[in-house]
């Protein structure tokens, strides 16, 4: 929904009446991850996508619904489902979609909690902002709208309940009761600290052994960072490869007549700066996370070992650490590492050679190598051709 939001804020500012379908369970090979959203405007038009093409049809008629009803609705789309060729589900998968009004009446609190999330896509140097948790009540056993029912007609089902990261403010809305709220906020913190959404079943008070009220933990994490060093023409091109899947990228180089903004356009920031000690900094003020990516694209020795040396040893497990070489500078590295008292555990992490091996050659060709092995790592995917592999293409 993050990418929506301008657009949101927008209609809601204007007080207009829309709806928005956001994706909060798959199965199978479904092709869009739960939080995937697709909206439908005051004057029909549709932005966002909830499946990537299969239902989108389906899911449209019932937005449209909702926004002139004001009531919130869900469904399930399905193979196993009877029209599920009707509505285009082919692909083996499951979802289900739950489909909320937005205007001023249905949330009022939608301008704070989108500032919010806009907020935390813009850091201002300080502190890397925890991210917030939504909290929507998608299915509802309260008297009004059963939880397996498709509309909803009041109680509880649609409200929404904005939370922050750990050490911010408290919450903002209600989900109609107050034991239930405290529950999911103490949960939802939690799952803005791991950075993943999860669907979440709870008693009427927000009992853990309940399941009559299911609850949606949307969060929005920060952008996860790119941090590129060395200000080549490689470099320029894989900014532009990170910026295009999400990243916030730096460009970084102890050379300020390379470590130009004209030169690396698509980096949100070029620091000029020795690599290890911008890398230390930024990592004692708790800037870089498991989330992030450090790409070493210097092959300087000056520079990569005491900036390697850093990245291996300092940076929150799971964070990427790469390298661009031949295989011939990647030995002598990383001995000098070794010399440098890098532990052999902490060399393990290295991606070097950086990237996949796609016979790239071109700096572009080179940034989707680098980039398609970041995917890679952070799926956890085999990196092998589709056309090899067995079992659900989504995961």
């Amino acid at each position: 929904m993050r990418d929506l939001l301008p657009q949101l804020l927008g209609w809601w500012r204007a007080d207009e009446r829309a709806a928005v379908a956001t994706v909060v369970r798959t199965f199978r090979s479904a092709p869009r991850e739960p939080g995937a959203a697709m909206a439908v405007g005051p004057g029909g038009e549709v932005i966002g996508s909830v499946s990537g093409g299969c239902v989108e049809g389906a899911v449209y008629d019932l937005g449209l619904e909702v926004a002139e009803t004001g009531r919130p609705a869900a469904a399930r789309y399905g193979v196993s489902d009877d029209d599920a060729f009707d509505v285009g589900l082919t692909c083996g998968g499951t979802i289900e979609v739950f489909v909320a009004p937005l205007s001023r009446a249905a949330w009022p609190g939608f301008g704070s909690f989108a500032g919010q999330v806009l907020g935390a896509s813009s850091p201002d140097g300080g502190a890397a902002p925890s991210g917030v948790c939504l909290a929507t009540v998608v299915g509802a056993d309260d008297g009004g709208a059963g939880a397996g029912d498709r509309r909803g007609d009041g109680g509880a089902l649609g409200r929404h309940l904005v939370v922050p990261g750990a050490g911010a403010d408290g919450p903002e809305g209600t989900l109609g009761d107050a034991g239930l709220d405290a529950a999911v906020t103490s949960d939802a913190v939690g799952q803005v600290a791991a950075g993943a959404s999860a669907l979440r079943e709870y008693g009427p008070h927000g009992e853990r052994t309940g399941s009559r009220t299911r609850v949606f933990l949307q969060v929005f994490a920060p952008p996860p960072r790119l941090l590129v060093f060395g200000a080549i023409d490689f470099a320029a091109a894989l900014a532009r490869a990170g910026r295009l899947l999400g990243y916030r990228v730096t460009v970084c180089d102890a050379r300020p007549v390379f470590a130009t903004p004209a030169r690396f356009p698509e980096a949100d920031e070029v620091v000029t700066e020795w690599p290890h000690r911008y890398l230390a900094a930024e990592i004692a003020a708790g800037r870089v996370s498991a989330r992030d990516a450090v790409c070493v694209l210097t092959h300087d020795a000056k520079f990569d070992v005491p900036l390697l040396h850093t990245a291996l040893t300092d940076l929150p497990a799971g964070t990427y650490v790469g390298a661009m070489g031949s295989r011939r500078a990647h030995a002598e590295r990383e001995a000098r590492l070794v010399e440098d008292g890098v532990p052999p555990a902490a060399l393990n992490r290295l991606h070097s050679p950086i990237g996949l091996d796609l016979g790239a050659r071109t700096p572009d060709e080179t940034a989707v190598s680098i980039v398609a092995e970041l995917i890679a790592a952070r799926s956890g995917a085999t990196a092998r051709p589709l056309s090899e592999t067995d079992g659900p293409i989504h995961g």
